[in-house]
């Protein structure tokens, strides 16, 4: 690891002001909130920056505030703040089981909701330092590799996975993210946050050089609102999704009036389920529905060499989820 300026801002202001004055004197810079992601990618060289940019210090942006209509949370807001929350436990279940299911108690201590959200693809070519096309090259080495745990939705041409749990829920609660950087201010959804390869093969996201992803505001849901986050990973805790969802039921006694389905760990990007959310909108949730939500799921899955294990895995989560959610009391 190479050595680097550090800064502390105090404001968002000064934030930026520290990335615009270092980006004009040709530094590189990077922007760290909690930094547990950065640092692995600093160590792994994979990134270099000459200024790094720490938001710990910014006073204000890691507050949680509920109101009637709205919950607002600061970037800088931990995953562990989130999960213990006991508002969000309430109002956003699915979010605070999303953030408690992420890796290990010490990082959710540290890590925040913004890093979650943006970090990078944890591929294991992009992390050893391939030339990939998240690494500055040209190929995806997964489509003739180790493809496992890749995409069997929305690949191509790279296969990465979106390693974030708070993204899927995110998307599921229709957030909206506020995004600050050097033109200004601008507010976008979260399911337009996130970009699939086809559009920009190197990047996972819309955020540009120099921008912050300061907060998160997403709608109270109504009380006959139902929402949970299910994972699937390959050992018994502290990693990512092999198969995640989302989901979100509007319920009236068991009929679904509207909901939300988005998985995570299948496609570089949250998945959002459309057609299920059609097939259960306005009926009656019972085993055949949930089981031909669970068949719709996986319409469209492209499996690679070694990830066909996920088409079944996931038909069986939506199924098993829908049913859960529409139980709950």
């Amino acid at each position: 690891m190479k050595s680097f300026a550090n800064v502390s801002p105090k404001t968002l202001a000064q934030a930026h002001g520290a990335v615009d004055s270092a980006r004009r004197s040709g530094k590189s810079v990077a922007i760290a909130g909690g930094g547990s992601d950065l640092l692995g990618q600093m160590k792994e060289r994979l990134v270099a920056p000459d200024v790094l940019v720490h938001l710990r210090s910014v006073r204000g942006l890691d507050q949680i505030d509920v109101s009637g209509s709205r919950v607002a949370i600061g970037g800088l807001a931990t995953l562990d703040a989130i999960a213990h929350h006991p508002a969000l436990r309430k109002q956003l279940t699915v979010l605070a089981e999303a953030a408690e299911s992420v890796a290990t108690p010490q990082i959710r201590n540290v890590a925040t909701i913004a890093g979650n959200v943006s970090q990078r693809p944890w591929c294991w070519y992009y992390r050893n330092g391939f030339k990939c096309f998240k690494n500055g090259g040209n190929r995806c080495y997964s489509v003739d590799g180790e493809n496992q745990f890749h995409a069997i939705f929305g690949g191509g041409p790279s296969y990465i996975v979106h390693p974030s749990d708070t993204a899927v829920a995110l998307v599921a609660l229709d957030a909206t993210f506020a995004i600050g950087g050097p033109s200004g201010r601008r507010v976008v959804k979260a399911a337009d946050f996130f970009t699939l390869p086809a559009a920009q093969p190197a990047r996972e996201n819309v955020l540009q050089d120099a921008e912050i992803l300061e907060s998160i505001e997403i709608p109270t849901p109504r009380p006959s609102v139902r929402t949970t986050y299910h994972k699937i990973m390959d050992r018994e805790a502290w990693t990512h999704a092999i198969v995640s969802a989302a989901i979100v039921m509007d319920v009236d006694k068991d009929v679904c009036r509207s909901a939300r389905v988005v998985l995570g760990g299948v496609a570089p990007i949250p998945w959002r389920l459309p057609e299920v959310e059609k097939i259960l909108a306005g009926k009656r949730v019972t085993p055949d529905l949930a089981a031909q939500a669970g068949e719709q799921a996986v319409a469209g899955a492209r499996a690679l060499a070694k990830n066909a294990y996920k088409i079944p895995m996931t038909r069986a989560m939506v199924r098993r989820t829908i049913e859960q959610v529409a139980a709950q009391a």
